[in-house]
């Protein structure tokens, strides 16, 4: 029977391959061989001017695959090999104008709660889809409401019934198209799905006039997105894929047990979060919003050793691959899912202490006491980030640089307050155990804001975690000018510390013990088809 039949959560552009035998000396020796769909320039067209140039390596050459829209004969494939192809945009003028509109149900910072939102629509019976136009956005599903009476009337059910003043219709009126074209020989041709693949599955993109060339493996695809734009995807096999990936993401010189961990976790969050970009038509990007691949050409002796030594290798929890967070700095504690994202927490993401040995008793002295938290953060020795930059900082801002900042969050949310003048008082008013903030009350002369969670580092510049406490910066007649902003780590705060994992592994921990700290009770296993990608 087919995996896909046995395993329906397996979505059905995953290429599964039988189990193979590795050729490495690592003793996990029967895995799945998955390819990933990485888009890597995710907005191409979003510019007129954006340009895509595509070589091969030497000796060998582009295989373009394509069906040429601009032809009489255009349902019929082409191939044409070359060295190089210069991808470019041009306009199509449409012959009548067009209204594109969306239901926008919500707008949030990161998929996760972007995901949990979308589940809570679901559970109402209304049918969405979760994209990223530039924050990730929960929209109706374009083809279950597919016109604009459709959009209006589920508009005017949920306003009645949720009184939800955030959900709104978004339009757009369009007198052209980005369409991508390209030029062999002395023959222009017009596409709209193009693939390129080589013999020696090596290719190079270079990202507009003056960009970085990049060396990818596997085969390049260009094709539509759900903004009206495309996107190039990486075709690429997860070990290689890796390889892009875990130097540049715990750093080529890392001690080899944290890049084994972090090469795990990696490839965990790779196959848990393919499922990212549906409404796109592909799995993972290349940026922070995902994880960084770079792709093949910057890779690392040590990152590559740690790959082939953890080859396979997933981290579960109750046969299920875990939700595989990390970050660069904890701050000295590392926090449960919802002290960063709605949804429920996993049993596996704890509050832990990121120290080699036991210093701070979190049932004693919860860090939601703003006098726990304070004393914890004037605490600056004793952890696994101890000496590294962002384990403690402390960051001054005026209020004017504070009202500017806010003001473009709440433009980009469509926020009602958005024509404050100033912002008059911020208050920290809700804690969790590991300090993070979970909620700060913004006062503004037209009203309150209230900033959740992640929400808090979306609307200040500042700073670059939650677990921080405010000062307020007074003038000589006591009048507030501006805020301090105190705290540690860089990041979310949930699951594996990179810089924490360098100093266990200096101290002797392998890769398994890094990973029980940072996800106590995960369990490592070779990936296989018993494993469940997500629920």
């Amino acid at each position: 029977m087919l995996l896909k039949n046995l395993f329906p959560f397996i979505p059905q552009n995953f290429k599964i391959i039988v189990p193979i035998v590795l050729l490495s000396s690592a003793p996990f020796a029967p895995v799945l061989a998955v390819d990933l769909q990485v888009g890597i320039v995710q907005r191409f067209g979003e510019e007129k001017e954006d340009q895509l140039t595509i070589r091969s390596t030497t000796e060998d050459q582009l295989q373009l695959i394509f069906k040429d829209i601009s032809a009489n004969n255009s349902d019929t494939s082409k191939t044409i090999r070359t060295n190089q192809v210069v991808l470019q945009i041009k306009p199509q003028t449409l012959s009548t104008g067009k209204i594109e509109e969306r239901l926008i149900l919500g707008d949030h910072a990161t998929f996760e709660t972007a995901e949990d939102d979308a589940n809570r629509w679901r559970k109402l019976g209304i049918e969405v889809e979760i994209t990223q136009p530039g924050r990730w956005q929960v929209w109706a599903k374009r083809d279950v409401y597919h016109n604009p009476l459709l959009k209006r009337l589920l508009l005017q059910t949920i306003k009645a019934e949720e009184k939800n003043e955030q959900v709104y219709i978004e339009s757009s009126y369009l007198i052209e198209k980005p369409q991508v074209a390209f030029t062999v020989g002395e023959k222009t041709h017009q596409v709209t799905n193009l693939e390129i693949t080589t013999a020696k599955n090596l290719v190079q993109v270079q990202d507009g006039k003056d960009g970085k060339n990049r060396l990818y493996g596997g085969k390049l695809i260009i094709q539509p997105n759900a903004y009206g734009d495309y996107t190039l995807v990486n075709k690429v096999d997860i070990e290689t894929y890796l390889r892009g990936v875990v130097p540049h993401e715990i750093g080529g010189s890392a001690p080899l047990a944290a890049a084994e961990a972090q090469t795990i976790i990696a490839r965990t969050y790779a196959l848990r979060n393919t499922r990212r970009f549906v409404a796109d038509n592909y799995q993972l990007c290349a940026t922070t919003h995902c994880q960084v691949y770079y792709g093949i050409g910057e890779t690392s002796p040590q990152s590559d050793r740690a790959i082939n030594a953890t080859r396979g290798l997933v981290l579960t929890y109750e046969n299920e691959l875990v939700d595989a967070l990390y970050y660069s700095t904890s701050g000295g504690v590392t926090a449960p899912f919802s002290d960063t994202w709605n949804g429920n927490d996993r049993p596996y993401l704890k509050s832990v202490i990121d120290a080699p040995q036991p210093m701070w008793d979190l049932a004693k002295f919860p860090l939601n006491v703003e006098a726990n938290l304070r004393r914890f953060i004037s605490m600056k020795s004793g952890f696994n980030e101890d000496g590294r930059r962002l384990f403690r900082w402390d960051r001054s801002r005026s209020i004017n640089d504070l009202n500017s900042d806010l003001r473009k969050y709440l433009e980009r949310i469509r926020h009602p307050l958005v024509n404050f003048t100033t912002i008059e008082n911020m208050t920290i008013t809700k804690r969790s155990t590991s300090g993070r903030i979970l909620e700060l009350m913004v006062k503004t002369d037209l009203g309150v804001v209230s900033l959740k969670k992640n929400e808090v580092r979306s609307a200040f510049q500042p700073p670059i975690s939650t677990l921080f406490y405010l000062e307020p910066v007074l003038s000589q007649n006591k009048k507030i000018e501006g805020y301090r902003f105190i705290g540690g780590g860089f990041g979310h705060g949930v699951g594996l510390s990179q810089f924490g994992s360098y100093n266990l592994a200096n101290r002797g921990k392998n890769f398994r013990d890094i990973l029980q700290f940072y996800y106590p009770g995960a369990k490592v296993e070779p990936l296989n088809d018993s494993i469940i990608w997500w629920q």
